[in-house]
């Protein structure tokens, strides 16, 4: 059968009231910009529903896409029929052949959002359903559970029929919360984190930070490689990168070794925050998970966001390590993050850092630097991308391994 068009329902849109549109309106730019390889789509936007029409394309590829982005609760393919209610039955009855096996169930369910036609609801159920039973004489009706559920949808262009029905990603619509900072390392957590929030409609902005000549390129572009697989849930993402090597050298120059860890990590969390301001974010998110590292014990974490005020939201805070691995291997930034690229959370890393910081003596060996210099040379050195939907920053798996070598 060919298929016209995808049928795209909202997730939790519909508890939106007066904010309604703007929603949808956000989730067919974030569907645009996921289906940007494909122009000849068109994008109709409605209250309750988003159509695609599918022009010739081939709705496999379109289909793989629209699972991965937020706001989408299910969508299903359609087929385009006259306002013919003969052309209908023969329709449907068609599709009941390509949908049925034997033992199967099935019930009609009708949207009528042309209210002048002919039928009304329970007549084009009543009938259709007829017209299956007819065809299939031993198939059951089942209202509750059925098997198969023929989809039927009223316009004023015609009539349009489904029964394959495809579960999104759900969620909210990217940029529909707001916007925040991610502290994105090259590591397993923090791109899970990024997902997570993202699920929840913030507009995240990676921050990056990387430190030359001790961190390589490729390390900075696994980094951008994985803020591309992120796209897949909503569109374009913001890549700053932030020098950090100038920072780190001081650092391991004057502080005593068990306390360059959690210092760094002040650094890195006021720059955040400085960008944060910058951008006009209002929160950072990080993959900190409570316990799992030195710098990710209650204390250090006191000890780090001593810094600022601002909200710090660590989406995967309670998870165990397995949990967190299934969500990054389920999003596909699993094989990348373990990629054995050094960053500068690593290259720098003291043998023994404190597990139990104490704040004051952190302040104490920091008040001997520049602080106000050092984040401002850094902030200088700032370079900020635009990562989009599809775009590849790594060499193949072969020459990654050969550089290795």
């Amino acid at each position: 059968m060919e298929y016209t068009e995808i049928m795209v329902r909202y997730g939790e849109l519909s508890t939106k009231g007066k904010n309604r549109k703007s929603f949808i309106d956000r989730l067919h730019g974030n569907v645009a910009k996921v289906l940007k390889d494909y122009p000849d789509l068109r994008m109709q936007p409605h209250r309750d529903r988003l159509h695609i029409n599918l022009n010739g394309v081939d709705a496999k590829p379109v289909m793989e896409k629209l699972k991965n982005v937020f706001g989408i609760q299910t969508f299903s393919l359609s087929v385009k029929v006259s306002r013919d209610f003969e052309d209908v039955k023969k329709k449907a009855v068609e599709m009941m052949h390509e949908a049925y096996k034997p033992g199967m169930s099935f019930k009609v369910g009708t949207k009528r959002a042309d209210k002048t036609y002919e039928l009304d609801t329970n007549q084009i159920n009543l009938q259709l359903g007829d017209a299956i039973c007819e065809a299939f004489p031993e198939i059951d009706v089942e209202m509750k559970h059925p098997d198969i559920k023929i989809s039927v949808e009223v316009r004023q262009d015609g009539i349009y029929l489904s029964y394959l029905t495809v579960k999104g990603a759900g969620g909210l619509p990217v940029g529909t919360a707001s916007k925040a900072m991610l502290m994105l390392s090259g590591g397993i957590d923090s791109p899970v984190a990024g997902y997570l929030a993202m699920k929840r409609g913030v507009d995240i902005e990676m921050v990056h930070f990387f430190s030359p000549p001790y961190t390589s390129e490729q390390a900075l572009n696994k980094a951008k490689e994985l803020t591309s697989k992120l796209t897949a849930f909503g569109g374009n993402i913001k890549f700053i990168e932030v020098p950090f090597a100038e920072i780190q050298e001081t650092i391991k120059s004057s502080v005593p070794e068990g306390y360059l860890m959690t210092i760094q990590r002040r650094f890195m969390l006021r720059l955040t925050d400085m960008i944060r301001e910058k951008e006009h974010g209002l929160a950072i998110f990080n993959g900190e998970a409570v316990g799992q590292v030195a710098s990710q014990t209650l204390e250090s974490m006191a000890a780090i966001n001593d810094v600022t005020t601002t909200p710090i939201l660590r989406p995967v805070a309670t998870m165990d390590k397995t949990e967190i691995i299934r969500l990054a291997e389920k999003i596909d930034t699993f094989n990348l993050s373990i990629q054995p690229f050094e960053d500068c959370c690593t290259v720098f890393a003291p043998p023994s850092p404190k597990t139990r910081p104490s704040i004051e003596k952190t302040r104490h060996f920091e008040s001997v630097l520049d602080i106000d210099g050092l984040l401002q040379r850094a902030m200088d050195g700032i370079k900020i991308t635009t990562v989009e939907h599809g775009d590849k920053f790594m060499e193949s798996d072969q020459e990654n391994i050969n550089s290795l070598l």
